[in-house]
């Protein structure tokens, strides 16, 4: 009975963010990038498509996320003692609210030059939004009047290069991860108290690793297979999953790696991770097994233009991925083997989306590559805004909201914005 009720909330959440108006997760939906939507615009730039731009003040890697005409995202001071929730109008671009949530009084962890205070994207659902900034703290915030609802500022850990593992809603459950290199574990709390439901430590052995090698930085994701539903979450070293409603651990997978950034995904009955930095690798998992499947699941490895960061876009049959140096690459589903790979140029870190049968490509410099899915590279277009990106992007009915390094926008055809 208790999975029947959990199968049932997270099909009534699935439905409600579906829609075509909202975008209340990293990476959407669905949690894959994908985007019901029609009518976006292929070409933009800063003369074309730009219904409105906003600046965005301090330091924040973290993706957009929308509901009910609200798009909310984090920022921080560059010396992170101070953080915000930014909220602004999805149809005018005001900014509707500026909140200092956390002030700290000093920063005890070193900042990766790639990496922010203010990296986890926000999850939102009707007249909450929850922001995260790892060690720092988790708020709940009233969605209208700003107010804070809630907060918690004792679950530690070592980030040692600064947060960045995105919270995920199930339910009445917030969960998220906290790798650390000293402490390594999943945490779910009640989201409308704040409140710890369950906990549980990593279970594979990172003690022989140097610490550097023990922390990481993903986002789970909730999947229906075998009968049961699995929260998949990637760590150090290894990929897990867990029973949502309780943080039981189902089966783990070991895969050598860490600072694992890429958010796993599943399709075609096969969980994809990835191994993140090291020599990186991206794993496809049967998720029907128990305890450590490492010898008798893992389908495939590929380590051809893995990336070491963003998370690859699963269309049909293919597997689409840019790698951090600018090098696209389509991989078959079924066996890992590369079917093209294409130099796009520039640096990547965003994750890509799919929508209208089009996958769009988001870089560090300030150029976002279109391309058409398809056992050949079929480029479409390439676009520029005056910075670049390090957050993926959403979309809310026919429009992109982009965030780059300075500033928010909404790009949408002048007919469609009408």
């Amino acid at each position: 009975m208790r999975r029947l009720h959990w199968l049932a909330v997270l099909i009534c959440y699935a439905s409600v963010a579906s829609a075509a108006d909202s975008w209340p997760q990293f990476r959407g939906p669905t949690g894959d990038g994908h985007a019901d939507a029609t009518g976006l615009p292929l070409t933009w730039s800063e003369t074309e498509d730009v219904v409105w731009k906003v600046p965005i003040h301090g330091r924040g890697w973290s993706s957009p996320v929308v509901l009910d005409g609200q798009v909310w995202l984090t920022t921080a001071t560059a010396d992170g003692l101070d953080m915000f929730a930014v909220c602004v109008d999805a149809e005018s671009g005001e900014v509707m609210h500026d909140l200092r949530v956390f002030t700290n009084r000093e920063i005890v962890q070193e900042m990766h030059s790639l990496n922010s205070f203010a990296s986890p994207t926000p999850v939102i659902e009707k007249g909450r939004v929850w922001v995260h900034f790892g060690v720092y703290g988790t708020a709940c915030l009233d969605t209208a009047s700003g107010n804070v609802l809630w907060q918690r500022r004792d679950l530690r850990c070592d980030h040692l290069r600064g947060p960045g593992s995105s919270p995920i809603l199930f339910g009445d459950l917030l969960i998220f991860h906290m790798d650390g290199t000293d402490v390594q574990y999943v945490v779910a709390l009640n989201k409308n108290t704040g409140r710890t439901v369950w906990k549980t430590d990593r279970s594979i052995d990172l003690t022989p690793f140097d610490p550097d090698f023990r922390k990481a930085y993903s986002t789970p994701t909730v999947i229906e297979a075998a009968g049961r539903t699995q929260l998949i979450s990637t760590g150090a070293q290894g990929s897990y999953a867990y029973d949502p409603a309780t943080g039981e651990e189902l089966w783990r997978v070991r895969v050598r790696g860490f600072s694992n950034v890429s958010r796993p995904l599943f399709g075609g009955g096969l969980v994809l991770v990835n191994s993140g930095f090291g020599r990186p690798q991206l794993c496809a998992v049967r998720p029907d097994g128990r305890g450590d499947v490492t010898e008798t699941h893992v389908v495939w490895r590929a380590t051809r233009g893995i990336p070491l960061k963003p998370t690859p876009v699963l269309v049909d049959d293919l597997i689409y991925v840019a790698d951090d140096r600018g090098v696209a690459s389509c991989l078959e589903l079924a066996t890992g083997k590369t079917v093209w790979q294409e130099r796009l140029g520039g640096q990547f870190s965003a994750s890509p989306i799919y929508a209208q049968r089009r996958i769009y490509f988001f870089s560090h410099d300030d150029g976002a590559t279109v391309i058409r899915p398809g056992r050949t590279f079929q480029p479409l277009a390439t676009n520029r805004l005056d910075a670049g990106f390090m957050a993926s992007p959403a979309v809310v009915g026919r429009a992109f909201i982009l965030r780059t390094k300075t500033h928010l926008y909404r790009i949408e055809e002048p007919d469609a914005a009408q």
